[in-house]
Protein backbone atom coordinates (compact mmCIF):
# COMPACT_ATOMS: atom_id res chain seq x y z
CA UNK A 1 0.00 0.00 0.00
CA UNK A 2 1.59 3.32 -0.98
CA UNK A 3 1.79 6.26 1.34
CA UNK A 4 -1.01 8.81 1.31
CA UNK A 5 0.00 12.16 -0.13
CA UNK A 6 -0.56 15.49 1.58
CA UNK A 7 -2.46 17.97 -0.59
CA UNK A 8 0.16 20.62 -1.31
CA UNK A 9 -2.41 23.40 -1.51
CA UNK A 10 -3.67 22.58 1.97
CA UNK A 11 -0.13 22.36 3.33
CA UNK A 12 0.52 25.92 2.16
CA UNK A 13 -2.67 27.29 3.71
CA UNK A 14 -3.07 25.53 7.06
CA UNK A 15 -0.91 24.78 10.11
CA UNK A 16 -1.72 22.59 13.08
CA UNK A 17 -1.34 23.94 16.61
CA UNK A 18 -0.08 21.83 19.49
CA UNK A 19 -3.62 21.73 20.89
CA UNK A 20 -4.85 20.12 17.65
CA UNK A 21 -6.73 23.11 16.31
CA UNK A 22 -5.97 24.35 12.80
CA UNK A 23 -4.96 27.91 12.07
CA UNK A 24 -5.44 29.80 8.82
CA UNK A 25 -4.82 33.27 7.45
CA UNK A 26 -7.58 35.77 6.77
CA UNK A 27 -9.08 36.17 3.31
CA UNK A 28 -10.07 39.38 1.46
CA UNK A 29 -6.72 41.13 2.03
CA UNK A 30 -4.98 40.63 -1.35
CA UNK A 31 -6.33 43.29 -3.72
CA UNK A 32 -9.04 45.93 -4.18
CA UNK A 33 -8.02 47.45 -0.87
CA UNK A 34 -8.84 51.07 -1.70
CA UNK A 35 -12.58 50.62 -1.18
CA UNK A 36 -12.11 48.79 2.11
CA UNK A 37 -11.99 50.83 5.29
CA UNK A 38 -8.87 51.08 7.42
CA UNK A 39 -10.70 49.39 10.28
CA UNK A 40 -11.71 46.51 8.03
CA UNK A 41 -8.16 45.99 6.73
CA UNK A 42 -6.75 46.15 10.26
CA UNK A 43 -9.17 43.50 11.49
CA UNK A 44 -8.18 41.19 8.62
CA UNK A 45 -4.60 40.99 9.86
CA UNK A 46 -3.29 37.95 11.67
CA UNK A 47 -4.53 34.40 11.83
CA UNK A 48 -7.76 32.74 12.90
CA UNK A 49 -8.94 29.26 13.68
CA UNK A 50 -10.59 27.03 11.10
CA UNK A 51 -14.29 26.48 11.76
CA UNK A 52 -15.09 23.11 13.30
CA UNK A 53 -17.33 22.14 10.36
CA UNK A 54 -14.31 22.25 8.02
CA UNK A 55 -11.77 20.54 10.29
CA UNK A 56 -12.52 16.99 9.15
CA UNK A 57 -11.99 17.86 5.50
CA UNK A 58 -8.65 19.53 6.24
CA UNK A 59 -7.47 16.60 8.34
CA UNK A 60 -8.13 14.22 5.44
CA UNK A 61 -6.13 16.48 3.12
CA UNK A 62 -3.18 16.51 5.55
CA UNK A 63 -2.91 12.95 6.91
CA UNK A 64 0.55 13.29 8.49
CA UNK A 65 0.23 16.75 10.09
Amino acid sequence: MPKMKTKSGAAKRFRFRASGSIKRSQAFKRHILTKKTTKNKRQLRGITEVHFTNEAAIRTMMPYA
